[in-house]
């Protein structure tokens, strides 16, 4: 077993709801289209839906979530090479289980033909692990915060807090009329999926400036927990871009040894503390992993919104990222670049678990040579990069980010 990596007290997050958060983000996934369901299911609103799912007491959940990317991407074929990871939900079908105790523990297996990655989470610990490279990595909370960590949990389970503090039904309000600005929100015909009678509620974009016609969210007609959501491009406004969710479920409470890992024998097993962030010191990501002196700007509202990072080393980054390590001068203050450069290793800035990728030929297959840079178009995403060092990205057609580009 390594030596322990400790983190210095600059990261800002803490392992567990940074890996969950990652893998949840990444594993998001479809199911089948499903039945319309029947007649015979109290009509409710849009208002009224959100409101539910929004005040809905956490259950159990487990079962077979399937993620289908339709993106127009190439192909990009890595799990042949390396086994079954984030990168597979660039195109195709992929397969995850999942469990989840509704509290504090969940486990995600994402399923390859020959290999596994799986993430299990229980409390304030995490693990991941890859098969194809047979390694795990076991993130805990730093001793001297776990008292810490145990009153902000306890904290976070009390009793409800009077005043001025808004319900889950005002939040839920707020971003629903917040939503309404730029979107249509409706209700559709209620479905049939994973074996469940499921509400569904719309989103449709008041603007043609955005590759997104529309996102429609299947909610379990009982429980109020998202059974699947599809995204539509307006390339293709019958077949979904993205679908992802349950092709079967279960809300019982899985069994306990679930949650349960073990590295298995044999397998190389990194450990990584995690201090918690100082009261009052996190703050917004931060630019400096693509650079010492990238910067962000924010253009357009909306659907039609575009970031651009500037100053932005290109050629350094994918150098870095195919040998598995985080780029010279990733040293940021705040946000995701601090805590990837406290995984790293102290010697050789190598990222636990990373395998080596041979990023400049991904990125020349995922992009094509246009005036100025290089562009990457999907469905739902345009990604264009000057030889100046900006990288543009936005859910807009592509002549969108080259007339900001100049």
């Amino acid at each position: 077993m390594d030596t322990p990596r400790r983190l210095s007290p600059r990261a800002r997050w803490t392992v567990p709801a940074v890996v969950a958060g990652v893998v949840a983000a990444a594993f998001a996934v479809p199911a089948a289209v499903g039945a319309v369901a029947g007649d015979d299911l109290p009509a409710v609103t849009a208002d009224e839906l959100v409101d539910r799912v929004a005040n809905a007491e956490p259950v159990p959940v487990s079962g077979t979530v399937v993620y289908t990317a339709r993106l127009g991407l190439p192909d990009v074929t890595v799990s042949e090479l390396q086994g079954v990871g984030p990168l597979d939900l660039l195109g195709g079908s992929t397969t995850m289980r999942v469990w989840s105790d509704g509290a504090e523990s969940s486990r995600a297996a994402l399923l390859g033909d020959v290999s596994e990655y799986s993430v299990v989470r229980s409390g304030a610990e995490a693990w991941t692990y890859s098969s194809a490279d047979d390694e795990a990595v076991h993130y805990v909370v730093a001793p001297e915060d776990q008292e810490r960590y145990d009153e902000l949990a306890d904290q976070a389970a009390g009793p409800d807090v009077g005043g001025d503090v808004p319900t889950p039904s005002e939040v839920a309000d707020l971003a629903l009329a917040q939503a309404r600005i730029v979107t249509d929100v409706t209700t559709t015909d209620p479905v049939e999926v994973a074996g469940r009678t499921a509400y569904q509620v719309e989103l449709t974009p008041q603007t043609d400036g955005t590759l997104v016609d529309r996102i429609r969210v299947a909610v379990d007609a009982e429980t109020f927990v998202p059974l699947r959501s599809q995204v539509w491009s307006v390339q293709d406004t019958e077949t979904p871009a993205l679908e992802v969710g349950f092709t079967d479920v279960s809300f019982d409470a899985p069994d306990e040894s679930v949650f349960d890992f073990s590295a298995p024998a044999g397998a190389e097993v990194r450990e990584v503390e995690v201090p918690l962030p100082e009261p009052g010191t996190t703050g917004p990501p931060s630019s400096s992993a693509f650079g010492e002196d990238a910067g962000v700007a924010v253009s357009g509202t909306g659907w039609e919104t575009v970031v651009e990072l500037t100053d932005v080393d290109v050629e350094a980054i994918l150098g870095a990222t195919a040998e598995g390590r985080l780029p010279e001068g990733s040293t940021g203050s705040s946000g995701a670049d601090d805590l990837l450069r406290e995984f790293t290793d102290s010697e050789d800035g190598e990222l636990p678990g990373m395998p080596e990728l041979d990023t400049q030929a991904l990125y020349e297959q995922l992009t094509t040579p246009v005036d100025g840079g290089r562009l990457l178009t999907s469905a739902l995403l345009s990604v264009l990069v000057t030889d100046d060092g900006r990288v543009l990205a936005g859910s807009v057609p592509p002549e969108s980010l080259e007339e900001l580009a100049g």
